[in-house]
C-alpha cells in the first residue's frame, strides 16, 4: 500500500503529482495534505505492524528468553515456516488471535524456521501477502538437536509446534490450530492467571 502511495505522488518526475480529490487545493496546501496523509498513514501502519516488516534474525540463545518471560502476560510461541502446509493453513487463526488480544495481555509470537536467505524471497512476501502483523522472528540456528529440548522436551521437532504460557499456565502443543482452538486455550490461560 505504501510503495503504491508512494508512486501515484513521485510518478516517475521525483515531483508531487496532484491527484483528486486535492488537485483543487494550491500547490503549498496541496503538499501538506500530501504530506499529512503521508504521516497518517504511516502511523497507522506503525500501530498495526504493517509497515515494512524488518524480522530480527536469532540464534537460539538470542531467542530463549522469549520462552521464559515472568510476568502476568499470556505468550502465545507458535513455531512455523513458510514451506509447511499446516502451518500456513493456521497462520490466520493466529493473525486473528493477534488483532484480538491485542489491547489485552497476550502476546502471539511467530517463529519462522525458514532459511535466513528465504526471507526477502519467501518470509517477507508471505507475511505481506497474508497481512500477517503479528510479531514474527525468524529463528536461524542449525543445532535443532540442541535447542529443540529447551522449548519442551516433548518436541519431536516437527512443525507447527506452539509454546502456551504465563505465570500460571505452560504447555506444549504439536499440533494445528484452528481460531477457536486457540483462543479457547488464551481464554482459559488467562483465568488461570488471574486466580
Amino acid at each position: 500500500m505504501m510503495k503504491l502511495f508512494l508512486y501515484l505522488l513521485f510518478h516517475k518526475t521525483g515531483k508531487i503529482q496532484a491527484f483528486w480529490p486535492v488537485s483543487f487545493l494550491p500547490i503549498t496546501k496541496r503538499k501538506k495534505f500530501i504530506l499529512s496523509v503521508n504521516l497518517f498513514i504511516l502511523v497507522t501502519m506503525a500501530m498495526f505492524g504493517q509497515e515494512e516488516k524488518d524480522i530480527p534474525v536469532m540464534n537460539f540463545t538470542q531467542f530463549e528468553k522469549y520462552l521464559h518471560q515472568n510476568n502476568d502476560t499470556t505468550y502465545v510461541v507458535n513455531f512455523w515456516a513458510t514451506w509447511c502446509i499446516p502451518c500456513r493453513k493456521e497462520l490466520p487463526a493466529f493473525q486473528k488471535a493477534h488483532e484480538k488480544y491485542l489491547n489485552q495481555k497476550v502476546r502471539i509470537l511467530l517463529i519462522s524456521l525458514d532459511m535466513p536467505t528465504q526471507k526477502e524471497t519467501s518470509l517477507i512476501p508471505f507475511l505481506a501477502k497474508n497481512n500477517i502483523t503479528a510479531k514474527v522472528i525468524l529463528l536461524d540456528d542449525p543445532a535443532s538437536n540442541v535447542w529443540i529440548d529447551k522449548v519442551d522436551p516433548s518436541w519431536s521437532g516437527s512443525v507447527p509446534a506452539t509454546l502456551i504460557y504465563n505465570s500460571g499456565f505452560r504447555e506444549f502443543f504439536e499440533q494445528e490450530f484452528d481460531e477457536a482452538s486457540i483462543n479457547s486455550i488464551i481464554e482459559k490461560t488467562i483465568k488461570q492467571n488471574q486466580l
